[in-house]
């Protein structure tokens, strides 16, 4: 705890630092009725106790399959369904999104999703790409593989965080793995590998506990060589930026060099006089820890408890998300700043319709009894690059990344872009990882 007592002196703050367990367990510090045989229930509540129709995924080998999306038809309907019989709350009692997302927000994104949002629009160009599935570790693991046409392209493998998706890196996947198609350099180019993490979107929701990140993270090193390369590099934020520091600890032949936008390279000991750049760290790691943590405490604590709400109310599931879209993207107070409702809702949807909040929140679970769930990854001896987006939750100097990465190859701060780096600014990071990553080609 003496991090989090260095905070306290610092920002007067409890602030979440050196491990997202501590910060947990520093914030806790700080009727029944009969039961009914089915025999006897009205003839709606029968029909509304009927299982919704789901998508189904085809089981999984070690054998590389491709996989297509389909949806089926009954499930879109029973998701207008269930918007059109949303019950909500009154309206909230301040002017702003303090209190969470106000209700005419809510109610015009549910609208929208209800009414114009077009799915088998999202399927179209999701199948666009090539997927695929395989079992590694006895979980199917969906994953978009698109090679480059340039024969010496570099392999990369990307990695989402939540409540991302392998919605995120949609707009970058064609740039990065055909760049003179879209104005860049043959010589520029990458083999792209976009996994969905286990117990997201279309891989397997684990059965059994120990998915944290350095598990996730032999996984992908079990991916990259099942695909035939020898030689990749690794990119990745929010729990992604997790998974992708994990192999850079681990090494795995193959990976020669890394590159995250969100970097967690907090000193053990905060500096007594921290610079500008020090105490904007600070404070943003304390304003997540104090204001923004809601929803990390309750994944990480009972993940399953807030699966039921999730993965029965469409709105309730919309907004879990699109509260983060608000808080966390270089906006001017509305996420559709940023991103267009069609985007966010694509994202959405795919947690909707592979009921993924319970299997997905457990990643916090993992991660935090694991003790993977810190603001400092340690020591990294790989080759490692940085691009900084300001909208970050929290950004800390290139100081701090020199002291624990010795083989910090690029670092670079962009004026715009928040957390969702690739979702919110495609073009600035397709730019960022050609530029990182063009020294390692050799």
């Amino acid at each position: 705890m003496e991090m989090e007592n260095e905070l306290e002196n610092k920002s007067g703050a409890t602030a979440l630092i050196s491990s997202r367990r501590q910060f947990i367990c520093a914030a806790a510090i700080t009727g029944g009725a009969g039961l009914l045989a089915a025999g006897t229930l009205p003839i709606e509540a029968q029909r509304s106790a009927e299982k919704a129709p789901l998508l189904v995924l085809p089981a999984a080998t070690e054998e590389v399959k491709p996989f297509t999306v389909h949806v089926p038809e009954a499930a879109l309907n029973d998701l207008k369904r269930r918007l059109a019989s949303t019950r909500w709350p009154e309206r909230e009692t301040v002017g702003d999104w303090s209190q969470g997302v106000p209700l005419q927000k809510a109610q015009a994104l549910v609208a929208y999703w209800r009414d114009k949002y077009d799915w088998r629009r999202f399927e179209a160009r999701i199948n666009a790409f090539s997927q695929y599935r395989t079992q590694i570790d006895g979980v199917g693991i969906h994953f978009t593989h698109v090679r480059s046409p340039q024969q010496n392209a570099l392999p990369i493998i990307l990695t989402h965080g939540w409540p991302g998706s392998v919605v995120e890196f949609m707009e970058v996947i064609g740039p990065l793995s055909d760049p003179t198609r879209y104005g860049g350099r043959a010589e520029d180019a990458f083999h792209v590998v976009v996994p969905s993490l286990p117990g997201f979107g279309f891989s397997d929701k684990p059965v059994e506990t120990g998915w944290d990140v350095n598990k996730i993270a032999r996984a992908w090193a079990t991916l990259m060589p099942r695909l035939g390369y020898e030689r990749w590099v690794a990119q990745g934020g929010d729990w992604g930026a997790g998974v992708t520091h994990a192999l850079a600890h681990q090494r795995p032949p193959g990976l020669i060099a890394a590159h995250v936008n969100w970097q967690f390279v907090f000193p053990e000991k905060l500096p007594e006089k921290p610079t500008p750049a020090e105490q904007r760290a600070i404070d943003g790691a304390s304003r997540f820890a104090n204001d923004w943590s809601g929803y990390f405490r309750e994944q990480a604590t009972r993940p399953q408890t807030i699966g039921y709400p999730l993965a029965d109310s469409a709105a309730g599931q919309a907004l879990w998300i699109y509260e983060k879209f608000q808080a966390w993207t270089d906006n001017h107070g509305n996420p559709e700043d940023e991103l267009s409702t069609d985007a966010m809702l694509d994202d959405i949807s795919l947690y909707w319709f592979t009921d993924t909040a319970a299997s997905s929140a457990r990643i916090y679970w993992e991660n935090t009894r694991a003790g993977m769930a810190g603001a400092s990854g340690g020591r990294i001896e790989l080759p490692m690059a940085a691009s900084v987006f300001p909208h970050e939750i929290f950004v800390p100097p290139k100081a701090w990344a020199e002291a624990l990465w010795p083989n910090l190859f690029y670092w670079n701060e962009l004026d715009r872009g928040g957390h969702f780096a690739a979702f919110e600014q495609p073009k600035l990071f397709t730019d960022e990882l050609r530029n990182a990553f063009r020294s390692r080609r050799a």
